[in-house]
């Protein structure tokens, strides 16, 4: 959740599997602006946009896999030919495409008109087809003064990213229904989650009102930055998405209503959420004090609710 466009460089994280609560373990300390979980084959992928880094985590140990300065690491999507696509949510946004071990394979710094990505990728999801989307969050204010946000999509086999849709009161979190009909994108400010109809070229229509998280749960603060941040869905359609300085997980129905709210003990900055293999676990990014410029965090190990 790169709101302030955090800059620094850090490396690494230092890990040690401690309980945080009863229910809740920390399985990596002192990650800088922790964010993008995935867990692809049995080891747990996340990235720093304040160390601008990809970490593996194979139960043991965390390794810097990409160190690319000016990137603000933010999101993390694998595609199908099992290379990751890394959100650059700096102010002069970028989309990386970097193999399992974090070699750089391609850069994209512009869209398919050729305008730059300025205000920062905020999140990437790809699709069962191959294809993929991203939100572009828009250059930050705070407050907040101006509606930049915009969704990218890329279809299978292409270079090319092309907007499909814009007017997003900042752009962040993205996912796809698991029929591939939805799609699923936070606007943080406005604590809003939005959906879209996905068509067969990937074009996007019918834009409605999915969630409104003040409805769905008291405000813990009162900021501009208070909505939700990035999401996932299990395998039967529920959006998981993370509260930013809520220190939540909010688990809604396809409907949109509110099935369980997960209470995250290890900080406030709740920012994104990874299913293990059975989706029995929930590992999530947290920084502990969002107001803190260095987003100290972690990422939390928790029991997920069936």
């Amino acid at each position: 959740m790169n709101v302030a466009k955090f800059i620094a460089i850090a490396f690494g994280a230092i890990l040690a599997a401690t309980s945080a609560t009863a229910a809740e373990t920390v399985v990596v300390h002192n990650v800088l602006g922790a964010e993008g979980p995935l867990i692809v084959d049995g080891n747990l992928y996340y990235v720093g946009w304040i160390s601008n880094t990809l970490s593996k985590w194979d139960g043991k140990k965390s390794t810097v896999l990409n160190h690319t300065p000016g990137c603000g690491h933010n999101g993390l999507a694998l595609t199908k030919q099992k290379t990751f696509l890394i959100a650059c949510d700096d102010e002069h946004g970028a989309i990386l495409e970097v193999d399992m071990t974090g070699k750089q394979l391609r850069r994209w710094d512009t869209d398919s008109t050729g305008r730059k990505l300025d205000g920062g990728i905020n999140d990437i999801v790809v699709t069962a087809n191959g294809g993929a989307y991203a939100t572009l969050s828009g250059l930050f204010t705070d407050p907040p003064v101006a509606v930049m946000g915009e969704i990218l999509y890329r279809a299978p086999g292409s270079r090319k990213w092309i907007q499909v849709a814009d007017d997003l009161n900042y752009a962040n979190g993205i996912g796809v229904s698991p029929d591939q009909k939805t799609l699923y994108v936070s606007e943080t400010v406005g604590n809003c989650i939005l959906k879209f109809t996905i068509a067969a070229d990937g074009s996007l229509s019918h834009r409605s009102n999915f969630a409104l998280l003040n409805l769905l749960v008291p405000n813990k603060v009162s900021s501009w930055w208070l909505g939700p941040d990035s999401m996932k869905i299990n395998s039967r359609g529920d959006v998981y998405v993370a509260q930013f300085s809520g220190g939540k997980i909010l688990k809604l129905s396809p409907a949109g209503k509110l099935l369980h709210v997960f209470e995250i003990e290890a900080g406030t900055g709740t920012t994104n959420l990874a299913f293990d293999k059975g989706e029995k676990n929930l590992y999530v990014t947290v920084v502990k004090d969002p107001n803190d410029p260095q987003a100290k965090g972690s990422v939390v190990k928790i029991a997920n609710e069936k």
